[in-house]
């Protein structure tokens, strides 16, 4: 086992390891996403109590349905897995029912539940279920068996689980809060790219076409009028010209046309060409992106040329961006050879990067020793995150 398994002391008949029950207690209180506490609950509970499978069990009162942490996809219900005898519905139904724990010396040998199709090829299973409660209602059931042992699960150590089952009750209210959170800041930003989204366009239809129409009007004058007079207009001219270029930098930096026409690579090119400071464009993506990956992607090159410009006192720069198809994530790096010492605190947008990237379930690193450069590093993820326990 691994470092759970040093973190966690063993119950042993007739002892509950209070110290130990304490420790598992803290590994499981930090986690915030549900496939990572499921993955921790069976290291922290095979550890303490030498089961041979361990299962958290989720129980959607909404849809009246049964749910299984999977990884990478947040929970699914047990009817979609196709494989319902991974867990002994008889079991979660039983407990479901009386609201009470369960502990069989074996479970293939009771006649309440030796017909489960999950027990058909169990010489012998002994079996331990805890259901979870939250304020009242119903939560998970925990389950834990032995296939090695009849009578595994002693009194003793049904309060060890017991005890764990209060934290983990906890544990999953903190994963449903951090998942809501996570995806109302998700709709608050793709919320706020919309809207920039639309300014844009409303500012590219509505004045900037009205100033070119006004610069076509003044010029039309102009060649119609003796050349004496026509030169009159020439600083009215100047001026709409001047408007103009104001107008489609403001509506760049709103949000950029180019991301929306062309993908980002033409994005990050024209981002790239605009840069004071000379920047070679590493871009080693091949498959079409999302819009919502290209838009943060952009944002966080955008901002991070941005601080090179006026912080970094830097003569060169390089980003990279590389989609990674077994991870299912764009890394798009910002490197720089300037002074370095940036951090999230020092009011250079990086912490408004930070939340944005945050939202959408990815991270932002960033490594800036003093008299070193800066390396800004954003891992966005290609698929949507799903990480609510139901």
């Amino acid at each position: 086992m691994n470092a759970c398994t040093d973190a966690s002391a063993t119950v042993t008949t007739g002892t509950v390891d209070l110290l130990g029950i304490l420790s598992a207690s803290l590994a499981l209180s930090s986690e915030t996403d549900i496939e990572r506490l499921h993955r921790r609950v069976v290291e922290v509970l095979s550890a303490m109590t030498g089961a041979t499978g361990v299962y958290l069990v989720l129980w959607n009162d909404d849809r009246q349905e049964w749910l299984l942490p999977v990884s990478d996809r947040g929970t699914v219900p047990v009817s979609a897995t196709g494989h319902e005898p991974e867990v002994p519905m008889s079991v979660l139904r039983y407990v479901h029912r009386t609201s009470e724990p369960l502990v069989l010396g074996d479970a293939a040998r009771d006649d309440r539940f030796a017909r489960d199709p999950y027990f058909a090829d169990a010489g012998h299973c002994s079996l331990l279920a805890v259901p979870i409660f939250s304020r009242g209602a119903l939560r998970a059931v925990l389950l834990l068996e032995n296939r090695l042992l009849r009578g595994a699960f002693t009194v003793e150590r049904l309060d060890a689980v017991k005890l764990i089952a209060g934290q983990l009750a906890v544990s999953l209210d903190n994963v449903q809060l951090y998942a809501e959170l996570t995806a109302s800041r998700a709709r608050i930003v793709a919320a706020h790219d919309q809207a920039r989204r639309r300014f844009e366009r409303d500012l590219h239809d509505g004045a900037q076409q009205r100033v070119v129409s006004l610069g076509l009007q003044l010029r039309i004058a102009q060649a119609a009028m003796p050349p004496e007079f026509g030169a009159q207009l020439n600083h009215a001219i100047a001026e709409a010209v001047e408007a103009l270029e104001e107008l489609r930098e403001t509506a760049r930096g709103i949000h950029p046309s180019v991301l929306a026409k062309g993908g980002l690579e033409p994005a990050l090119k024209t981002l790239a060409r605009r840069s004071p400071v000379p920047v070679d464009l590493d871009f080693r993506v091949e498959q079409h992106l999302p819009e919502h990956v290209e838009v943060n992607a952009y944002y966080v090159v955008a901002e991070a040329l941005t601080n090179v410009a006026k912080h970094a006192s830097a003569s060169a720069v390089t980003v990279t961006a590389e989609a990674d198809a077994a991870d299912e994530v764009l890394r798009v790096t910002v490197r720089d050879d300037g002074t370095g010492g940036a951090d999230f605190t020092r009011g250079s947008g990086l912490m408004g990067l930070k939340d944005r990237v945050d939202a959408i379930g990815g991270r932002l690193l960033v490594d800036s020793p003093r008299g070193a450069g800066t390396s800004l590093r954003a891992e966005i993820p290609l698929t949507e995150q799903s990480g609510t326990p139901g």
